[in-house]
């Protein structure tokens, strides 16, 4: 009798270990804590924000916008995505209101170029806007963005051959730390999207009544050009309060000279011959 249940109790216990081997084989491999994590972590998408923060009325530069990974099913209907296409839709785009860092840009919080309204309302105060034409190389190679301080330089050549020669190429700086608004036909035809360089483009200037008239008279007297202020708005306060010089081809180039005539002649040379008793003879070359 207490064979039969030996017998029993270890048949038992066989078949107790055969199921767990069973059991164990089919289980599924255990899933790591990462794993699990990244099953599930929502799908994210990369949208635009302010890089740092931005005051009502700021033109949008390439450096004021960043990339942030927010989840998918939280983005806004409105938000502005992380792309090609839309960064450079924003680009000297007007903030409507202010924003801190970090902070998501929605479509209406910019009034792009080309929408309507864009240049009453980026103009400040009794403003005027005004367009010039500059090539590649005077507008500063594409270095110069909407919101940018400028002065604007007139370089031109006088044709009148009774002048001296240093006196026949000029420069002059016809408006100060103005600030630019608009970049190429951005502004009016909402060309922003365009890929393509042309040879000339324009730069649209916010300057006073005054400025703007001279402006328009320095359009018709020579070549324009563009000089980049610092982006801290500093200057040199030794030269505070002083007009701007003109710049004559003689202030650059000393050979060209000035208001002097022909450089002189150079001193005569002579040597003294004495004949025998006779007086010396000079002999001059």
């Amino acid at each position: 009798m207490i064979l039969r249940v030996t017998f029993f109790a270890l048949m038992a216990l066989g078949l107790l270990g055969l199921g767990f081997i069973g059991y164990a084989s089919t289980r599924p491999p255990p899933v790591s804590a990462a794993a699990a994590a990244a099953r599930i972590a929502p799908v994210t998408s990369a949208v635009l924000v302010a890089a740092h923060d931005l005051p009502a009325g700021t033109l949008l530069k390439p450096a004021d916008l960043v990339s942030k990974q927010i989840p998918r099913n939280s983005i806004p209907t409105d938000a502005t995505m992380d792309t090609e296409e839309e960064r450079r839709d924003l680009y000297g785009a007007m903030v409507r209101r202010s924003m801190v860092s970090g902070e998501m840009i929605h479509l209406s919080d910019a009034l792009r170029p080309g929408d309507h309204g864009f240049l009453a309302a980026v103009l400040k105060g009794n403003m005027r806007a005004v367009t010039v034409g500059v090539d590649a190389i005077t507008g500063t190679a594409g270095l110069i963005w909407p919101g940018d301080r400028v002065d604007l330089i007139l370089t031109q050549v006088i044709p009148d051959q009774t002048l001296p020669i240093g006196r026949r190429v000029v420069a002059e700086t016809v408006v100060s730390d103005v600030r630019v608004i608009a970049i190429d036909q951005r502004m009016v035809e909402g060309a922003a999207n365009s890929t393509a360089t042309p040879e000339a483009r324009t730069v649209t200037l916010e300057v006073n009544e005054s400025e703007a008239q001279g402006v328009q008279v320095a359009v018709r007297l020579g070549k324009l050009s563009l000089s980049v202020r610092p982006a801290d708005g500093g200057s040199d306060p030794k030269l505070a309060g002083r007009p701007v010089g003109t710049t004559w081809a003689s202030d650059i180039s000393p050979a060209l000279g000035s208001d002097r005539g022909p450089p002189p002649p150079p001193p005569a040379r002579s040597i003294k011959v004495w004949q025998g008793t006779d007086d010396g003879k000079d002999f001059k070359f």
